[in-house]
C-alpha cells in the first residue's frame, strides 16, 4: 500500500489503492524511474523507494467523519428518467464515498478497519485511511493516450512524463477516436447530455440531462476534445477502470480527471496511440 500511495502522490497511477501492487502498478514504477533518471526496472528497488520517499510506517493515517461526507450520499435511482429528475447525483453510500476520497477500494477500508461496516459510520467516528495527503499537479504540455495499453500520460514542454493515468476506452473498437486533437474546455462537476440511441435506450424517446455529481456518467471532471462528442472523463465505476469499456471517451478514475483538469487547459494537443 505505501509503494501505491508513494506513486499516486507523485502523480505516476498505479491504479487504484488496494494493496496489491501489480501490473498497474508495475507500470508506474517505469514511468517515474524513466522520468527520475533511475534505471527502469520495474523493480521496487532501494533507489527508487528513496526518490519515491516510500515509508510504510506512515502510509495510513486516521481519518474522523464529518456531516459534510454524509452529505455526499443521497439517492441514486437505477432509472434514468428518475436520476433526470435530481439535482445532484450522490454517492449511494458512505463507503464509497470515503472509498473515492482516500483513492482506494472499499475492500481496502474494511480491511483496515478489522471488518467495521463503513456505510455504516457516523459523524464523529474515527477510521484507518490511506495516508494519500496532497497529489503533484505539475504543467502539462500534450496528453498522450494509448489506446491499446489503457494508458495516459501527460507530458510537460521537455517532453518528460509527469503523469501518468490508467483508463477505460471504447470497448468496441470503431468507437475509438479516429484522429489526435485537442483540449477545449474544462468542466468541474459537468451535467451530462444522455443520447437514448448512443446508449440503446429504446424505452426513452428523448435526450435527458443528467445533474452533476460524482455518480454522473462522466464523473467529476469533462476534459472535452476537438473531436466531436469525445472527451476524457471521470466514472461512476473507479474500481471497474481498465477492467470495462466506454461508449467511445477515456474514462479515468474520478480523482485522476481532476487532477487532469488542472494540469491543461484549452489548446493542449491530445496525441492518440493506435
Amino acid at each position: 500500500m505505501a509503494w501505491q500511495i508513494a506513486l499516486d502522490r507523485e502523480g505516476y497511477s498505479g491504479g487504484i489503492i488496494d494493496g496489491k501492487p501489480g501490473t498497474k502498478a508495475k507500470i508506474a514504477v517505469q514511468e517515474f524511474q524513466k522520468a527520475a533518471g533511475l534505471p527502469v526496472t520495474g523493480l521496487l528497488d532501494d533507489a527508487t523507494r528513496t526518490a519515491l520517499n516510500v515509508d510504510p510506517a506512515s502510509a495510513s493515517t486516521t481519518y474522523t467523519v464529518t456531516a459534510d461526507d454524509l452529505a455526499q450520499v443521497g439517492p441514486n435511482p437505477k432509472s434514468w428518467v428518475e436520476k433526470s429528475k435530481l439535482k445532484r447525483l450522490a454517492y449511494p453510500s458512505l463507503d464509497e464515498a470515503l472509498a473515492e476520497k482516500f483513492h482506494c477500494t472499499r475492500a481496502l477500508l474494511t480491511q483496515l478497519n478489522n471488518g467495521k461496516n463503513i456505510a455504516a459510520l457516523q459523524a464523529g467516528e474515527t477510521i484507518t485511511v490511506p495516508a494519500v495527503g496532497t497529489t503533484k499537479t505539475p504543467a502539462g504540455s500534450k496528453i498522450e493516450v494509448n489506446l491499446n495499453t489503457k494508458l495516459v500520460r501527460v507530458l510537460d514542454a521537455s517532453n518528460k512524463v509527469v503523469a501518468l493515468f490508467h483508463c477505460s476506452v471504447a470497448a468496441d473498437k470503431k468507437n475509438l477516436p479516429s484522429h489526435d486533437g485537442t483540449v477545449v474546455v474544462i468542466v468541474n462537476n459537468p451535467t451530462y447530455s444522455l443520447d437514448p440511441v448512443k446508449w440503446n435506450l429504446k424505452s426513452i424517446t428523448e435526450k435527458l440531462l443528467i445533474p452533476p455529481g460524482p455518480r454522473n456518467p462522466v464523473g467529476l471532471c469533462w476534459v472535452g476534445l476537438s473531436l466531436k462528442g469525445y472527451g476524457i472523463h471521470g466514472t461512476p465505476n473507479p474500481e471497474l477502470i481498465g477492467k470495462t469499456g466506454s461508449h467511445g471517451c477515456i474514462r479515468l478514475a474520478n480523482w485522476d480527471a481532476v487532477r487532469l483538469g488542472k494540469m491543461v487547459q484549452p489548446g493542449t494537443p491530445v496525441k492518440f496511440v493506435r
